[in-house]
C-alpha cells in the first residue's frame, strides 16, 4: 500500500478521533442545542474521512461521509439531534471502530455497513429513525446482494469445484453481544457447528486472531455445506452471548465477474501509479493538518510516539542495571574505599534518577480505560430501561502501562454491578424520594505508592441479611460462622466464586460470573478490593493498586538461611514482641497489638525452611495487611529496605502457594517474594 510508512500515525490519530466524536456525541446528547459539540464532532469526522481516503481505506472514508451527512443537517439546524438519532450515529461510530480494529490487526478495513448506511440516507432524507429502522432491518439478510468476502485463487478454486459437486457457499457473519467477556470461547463454539455441517475455507479475522481475541464484536466466516442457510443460522444462534447471525449465499457466477473486474481494475492501477509516481506526496496537502497533530504557535511541548516494545526493552535492561546497582553496592561496603564509595553513590543517584524517568515513560492516565465508560453505561441504561448519569473525577491519575492493560474488563464488571443490582428504575427511585436518575460515580487518585479507585453509586445498596441468606444456601460458610461476621466481610463475600444474588438470570448479571474474577485480577496486580454499603442508600467499590509493577520497594527479612522480600505496599508496620505476650486462641497464636488481635504467621512453617527455631525470648515480626485484616508475619532478622526487581518465577513454579515471584540481591543470591495476600485469612 502506498503510504504504508504512515499506518501507525494513521491508527493512533483515528482512534483519537474516534474518542473524540464518542465523547462529544455524549455530550451532545445531554445539550442537543450546543452546535459547538455539533461542530466540534463534525470536525473529527470530517478529518477522519480525509486520512481513511489519503490511506486508501474507502469504505471507511465512504461510512464518515454518510455520517457526517448526518452531522451537517444538525450543524445547520436542519435535523434534531434526538436520541434516536443519535442511536444511529453511534452504530456508525461502532462499524468505524471495527473498521479500525480489522486495519490495526492487519486487514483492509473492508466491513458490510448497508444497513448502518441505509439507515443514516433514510435520516438523510427526513424520514423518522423508527420507520428507518423498520424499513433497514426489515429486509431479510439472504437478500443482500453483496459480496463481503475476497479470495484467493485456490479458495476460488475449493468454492467453483464445491459448485460442481451440489455444495454451497456461504458466508456468514457472525455479531457476539457487546458485553460478551469469553469471546475466544463463542468463537470455538461456533466453528465447532460449522465444522459438524460443512468445511470452513476462510475467516476473517484469521483463526489465530480470533482465538487471541484480536478483533472486535464480529468475525466473517466462508463455509461450503449442503445444509440450508436458515438452518445453519439458527444452529449458530443457540450460542450464548451471540446477538445476530447474517448468511447470505456465494453467487458463483459474480464471483467470477468480480475476479475479472479485480484483474482489469489492477491492470489500470498499475499504469496509473507509473504515471503518478513521480509526483505523488507522501500525504495530501490538503489534509496534511490530519496526519500531524495540529500545535498551537504558543504551544512548545513537542512528543513523539515511542512503540510500547522499545519501552519494555530498556525496562529489562535497566532492571539488569539495577541488579548490578545492588552487587557494586555490596562491594563497596565490604571494601571500604572511599573513592570506590564516592563513585557507586554517585552511580545510584542517577541511576535512581534514570529509573524514575523510565517508569514515568511507562506511566498512562487512567483516561485511557475511563474513557470507553461512558459509552457503555448510556447504552447498558437503556437496555435496563434505566436513568444513570456517570460522572469521572481523577482521570489524569497515571499508572504502569502494563496494569492500565489488565484493568478494563474488571472496572467494566463493577460498572454494570453497580448500574444492574445498585441503580433503581425510575419509577423504584420516585417511590423512595430519589431524583429519577442514578448517579454512579467513577474516581481514582493518588495515595502514597498506591492508586485507588473507586466506584460509587447511590442506589439500593447491598441487603447483608439477602447476602448472608444465598451464603449459607450455598454453603460458602457455616450458621456459626456467619453469627460472627463484621459487616465489611459479609460484603466480601460477594467475591466468592459463584455468588450471584441476582433473582433471574440476564445478559448482564446472575450468571454467578464476575465479582470472583474482578477480585482475582486485582489481587494478580497486587491490588486490594473492598466494599462499602447502606442499604438503601448505595455502594462504594475501592481498589487499590501499586503504581507500578516491575520495580518495588521491599523489606528483606531473613529465615534461617534464607532471605524473604515483603512488598512495602503490604507492610503496615515492624515490631519486636516477647514470646510471653503470645497466646492461643482457637488454635492461632496471636498477639494483642495496638489494642487489636492479631494472628502470627510462621513464615518457617509455611515454606518448610529446615532447621530449629532458634532459642530467643523475642519474636521479629512484620505487621502486613490485607484490607482491614492484619497479620504478623514472624521472621528470624529484619535486613532492612531495598528496591528491587520483581522477576517471574516461569511456568513450571507459576502456582507457588505465599509466593508471587523472586528478585536477584546484590550478592548474587536470589530472594523469593512473599505474597502477602495469601497468607491472610
Amino acid at each position: 500500500m502506498v503510504n504504508s510508512e504512515y499506518l501507525d500515525v494513521f491508527l493512533d490519530e483515528s482512534q483519537e478521533h474516534l474518542q473524540a466524536i464518542n465523547d462529544n456525541l455524549l455530550k451532545l446528547e445531554q445539550a442537543p442545542d450546543d452546535l459547538s459539540i455539533v461542530g466540534e464532532v463534525f470536525r473529527s469526522a470530517h478529518t477522519l474521512k480525509g486520512m481513511a481516503a489519503t490511506m486508501g481505506f474507502e469504505d471507511l472514508a465512504h461510512l464518515t461521509h454518510n455520517m457526517e451527512n448526518v452531522l451537517d443537517l444538525i450543524r445547520n439546524q436542519k435535523l434534531h439531534a434526538t436520541s434516536e438519532v443519535l442511536d444511529v450515529v453511534f452504530a456508525a461510530v461502532d462499524d468505524l471502530e471495527a473498521m479500525v480494529t480489522d486495519i490495526a490487526g492487519g486487514g483492509d478495513g473492508k466491513r458490510d455497513v448497508s444497513e448502518v448506511v441505509a439507515l443514516l440516507e433514510i435520516i438523510e432524507k427526513g424520514e423518522s429513525p423508527a420507520a428507518a429502522t423498520v424499513e433497514a432491518t426489515g429486509v431479510e439478510v439472504e437478500a443482500v446482494d453483496i459480496l463481503e468476502e475476497t479470495y484467493d485463487e485456490f479458495e476460488r478454486t475449493v468454492i467453483q469445484q464445491s459448485a460442481e459437486q451440489g455444495y454451497v457457499t456461504y458466508q456468514i457473519r457472525v455479531t457476539l453481544d457487546e458485553r460478551a467477556m469469553l469471546k475466544a470461547a463463542r468463537v470455538f463454539m461456533v466453528f465447532e457447528i460449522l465444522e459438524q455441517i460443512g468445511e470452513v475455507i476462510k475467516s476473517t479475522p484469521s483463526t489465530e486472531y480470533l482465538e487471541e481475541e484480536k478483533f472486535d464484536q464480529d468475525f466473517l466466516v466462508t463455509l461450503v455445506s449442503k445444509v440450508e442457510g436458515e438452518e445453519i443460522k439458527q444452529r449458530i444462534l443457540k450460542v450464548s452471548e451471540i446477538t445476530n447471525v447474517a448468511v447470505h449465499q456465494v453467487d458463483i457466477e459474480k464471483l467470477s465477474l468480480r475476479i475479472e473486474a479485480e484483474k482489469k481494475e489492477a491492470t489500470s492501477e498499475m499504469n496509473d501509479e507509473k504515471q503518478v509516481s513521480s509526483t505523488k506526496a507522501p500525504v495530501n496537502q490538503k489534509e496534511s493538518t490530519s496526519v500531524q497533530p495540529k500545535k498551537s504557535q504558543g504551544d512548545s511541548n513537542k512528543t513523539i510516539r515511542v512503540n510500547i516494545e522499545r519501552l519494555d526493552v530498556l525496562m529489562n535492561l535497566f532492571e539488569e542495571l539495577v541488579i548490578d546497582r545492588g552487587r557494586l553496592e555490596q562491594i563497596a561496603s565490604e571494601l571500604r574505599n572511599s573513592e570506590l564509595n564516592e563513585t557507586v553513590e554517585r552511580m545510584s543517584r542517577i541511576s535512581g534518577d534514570l529509573q524514575e524517568i523510565i517508569l514515568n515513560m511507562r506511566m498512562m492516565p487512567v483516561e485511557q480505560v475511563f474513557n470507553r465508560f461512558p459509552r457503555m453505561v448510556r447504552s447498558l441504561s437503556k437496555d435496563l430501561n434505566k436513568k444513570v448519569n456517570l460522572e469521572i473525577s481523577g482521570a489524569e491519575t497515571e499508572l504502569d502501562r502494563t496494569i492500565i492493560d489488565e484493568i478494563g474488563d474488571p472496572l467494566v464488571h463493577l460498572l454494570r454491578n453497580s448500574i444492574d443490582h445498585g441503580i433503581e428504575t425510575p419509577d423504584k427511585r420516585r417511590e423512595l424520594g430519589k431524583p429519577e436518575e442514578g448517579t454512579v460515580r467513577l474516581k481514582a487518585y493518588h495515595s502514597g505508592n498506591n492508586v485507588f479507585i473507586e466506584i460509587e453509586d447511590d442506589g439500593a445498596g447491598i441487603d447483608r441479611e439477602k447476602v448472608l441468606r444465598k451464603a449459607l444456601t450455598n454453603g460458602i460458610v457455616t450458621e456459626e460462622e456467619a453469627e460472627k461476621l463484621t459487616d465489611q466481610q459479609v460484603f466480601g463475600l460477594l467475591f466468592a466464586s459463584g455468588f450471584s444474588t441476582a433473582e433471574k438470570i440476564t445478559d448482564v448479571s446472575g450468571r454467578g460470573v464476575g465479582l470472583d474474577v474482578v477480585r482475582n485480577t486485582f489481587e494478580s496486580l497486587g491490588g486490594i478490593v473492598t466494599v462499602n454499603s447502606v442499604l438503601g442508600k448505595g455502594s462504594i467499590f475501592s481498589i487499590q493498586l501499586p503504581l507500578t509493577l516491575s520495580i518495588i520497594d521491599v523489606m528483606l527479612v531473613e529465615v534461617k538461611e534464607e532471605k524473604y522480600a515483603i512488598p512495602l505496599s503490604s507492610i503496615v508496620e515492624t515490631a519486636i514482641v516477647n514470646k510471653q505476650d503470645v497466646y492461643s486462641a482457637h488454635n492461632q497464636k496471636v498477639i494483642d497489638f495496638r489494642g487489636k488481635v492479631v494472628p502470627l504467621v510462621f513464615l518457617k512453617e509455611i515454606f518448610q525452611i529446615p532447621g530449629d527455631q532458634p532459642e530467643d525470648e523475642f519474636y521479629s515480626l512484620v505487621i502486613v495487611h490485607k484490607g482491614d485484616k492484619v497479620a504478623g508475619l514472624v521472621v528470624d532478622s529484619l535486613i532492612g529496605q531495598h528496591d528491587i526487581v520483581l522477576k517471574s518465577l516461569g511456568n513450571y513454579l507459576k502456582d507457588v502457594f505465599a509466593i508471587s515471584g523472586a528478585t536477584i540481591l546484590g550478592n548474587g543470591q536470589v530472594a523469593l517474594i512473599v505474597d502477602s495476600n495469601a497468607l491472610i485469612k
